[in-house]
């Protein structure tokens, strides 16, 4: 028996495709829920015009999978699958049941993820991970992980870090919303997002949201899929 309210649609952050989720689907199949993985445009090594994939281009595919489904879906966005699914929230409320953020969050109106990523760079390959360790944590993730992490990794096209959201929809914010706090604590994340921050600012502009923390490393999928997967489930149901 079916046991979710909706299906589930989940979207890795940076370098990631679906292949990302495999060990949360199969928890997540393992308990009847109705789930998919989403493989960004601009994340498919196979792409030959991979490198000139917008965020328009990416939050047009999200909303073509959660449109075949043909209900309103739990969205799943990690890390910096933020700026596509926020383009998403703008334009289709009506689509999304729950949003859920995996050690993530909505981004607002004019951001950039990397401002001054130059123009004539083609894309952003994975960092090493001493310097991509600096910026999110990489605990819970054994050598093995990192060396999958490493050897899939496809780098982040040019346009999609470089693209300034346009935002103007102020129903994205009232989209019922579970924040899965990972590498930050949520009350840490919260004070931040009170006081300004311009990284967790659109999070304090949410009216219908939910806090839970799963104490782990910014790549929960993988340092502890089954607790995330039956967080995700808990949310759809």
């Amino acid at each position: 028996m079916n046991t979710t309210k909706s299906p589930i649609v989940l979207i890795a952050g940076h370098w990631l495709g679906a292949w990302a989720w495999d060990e949360v689907l199969e928890h997540l199949a393992a308990g009847n829920a109705r789930a998919t993985a989403l493989t960004l445009p601009g994340l498919d090594p196979e792409d030959s015009a991979r490198t000139a994939r917008t965020l328009d281009e990416q939050a047009a595919a999200i909303t073509d999978v959660v449109t075949r489904l043909g209900e309103p879906v739990t969205l799943v966005a990690h890390s910096g699958a933020n700026f596509p699914v926020s383009l998403v929230l703008d334009r289709h409320p009506q689509l999304i049941h729950r949003m859920v953020w995996a050690d993530s969050g909505p981004v607002g109106p004019g951001s950039v993820f990397l401002p001054g990523f130059p123009e004539d760079a083609a894309e952003l390959p994975l960092p090493a991970f001493g310097d991509l360790g600096q910026q999110a944590s990489l605990d819970g993730l054994s050598d093995e992980v990192l060396g999958r992490f490493r050897n899939r990794a496809v780098p982040e096209p040019g346009p999609v870090l470089r693209q300034p959201l346009e935002l103007e929809n102020d129903a994205r914010r009232q989209v019922p919303t579970t924040l899965v706090c990972c590498s930050i604590p949520g009350a840490q994340m919260m004070e931040l997002a009170r006081s300004g921050h311009p990284m967790f600012a659109e999070t304090a502009e949410l009216t219908d949201v939910e806090i839970l923390d799963l104490p782990t490393g910014h790549w929960p999928m993988w340092s502890r899929p089954r607790d995330l997967a039956e967080v995700i489930a808990a949310t759809a149901s």
